[in-house]
């Protein structure tokens, strides 16, 4: 069943003592992540080692259908797979209405039956969906963590106090890697544009407002983003037709 009650351990939420050391580890990795794939392969790796599963993966919003980060193994791949392709299943309802889905067994549970029956067929009876979202925003969370074992009922209030712990971290360090990414990316853009206009203001003596005038008018009559109509200009030494 969907669950959003308070999620303690019995001392204040806190988690295990065997879980402090994981995450003190796992916050120098994050850190250290250069970036967003990386950075969710250390978080299932670490679910495997902080959690009672024996499966992980993580999966984020994508510009179209939600995107496959990372997973322990090809089960999750499997169990992500026929939730994407029919737009169904725990993974969807925690995605779309940033909820916590827990399934105690797949044998079991008549939310998604179809689902459920191939998942168990897979050896998978326990599920624990798990929202990424950033500062407790109640907006659409970035992605999910998802926790699976070939136990039934496998994931108790331990668990899901760690889940919850690991998923505030795993959502604060893909934004933070997902904002450096876009910044290194914006940099390589205008790197690549200063390299063209000076191609245009070598070649044809403009100015450099003259020059950018020049790139921006052929993205806009070729329908190409201004750093690819700079990368083929600096690739051919010739402007899109």
């Amino acid at each position: 069943m969907e669950h959003s009650q308070d999620r303690g351990t019995g001392t204040a939420g806190q988690p295990p003592a065997h879980a402090a050391d994981i995450f003190a580890r796992l916050a120098v990795e994050l850190h250290d992540a250069p970036g967003v794939v990386e950075t969710v392969d250390a978080v299932v790796q670490f679910a495997l080692q902080a959690l009672n599963c024996s499966h992980a993966g993580v999966v984020l919003h994508g510009r179209g259908s939600p995107e496959v980060a990372a997973v322990t193994d090809s089960t999750v791949a499997e169990v992500y797979s026929l939730q994407i392709d029919s737009d169904s299943g725990p993974l969807i309802t925690a995605l779309e209405n940033g909820t916590t889905v827990l399934i105690r067994d797949t044998s079991t549970d008549t939310r998604w039956p179809k689902w459920a029956e191939k998942v168990a067929r897979l050896g998978v009876r326990s599920v624990l969906d798990v929202p990424l979202a950033i500062g407790g925003s109640t907006r659409t969370p970035i992605g999910v963590l998802g926790l699976y074992s070939a136990e039934p009922d496998a994931f108790g209030e331990d668990d899901d106090a760690i889940a919850h712990i690991l998923a505030r971290h795993a959502s604060v360090a893909v934004a933070s890697a997902r904002h450096e990414e876009t910044m290194a990316q914006a940099v390589d853009a205008r790197k690549l544009v200063g390299q063209a206009m000076g191609i245009l203001m070598e070649r044809f003596d403009v100015d450099d407002d003259r020059a950018f005038a020049i790139l921006k008018r052929y993205s806009q009559d070729t329908n190409t983003k201004l750093r690819d109509v700079a990368q083929q200009l600096i690739d051919t030494r010739k402007l899109p037709h």
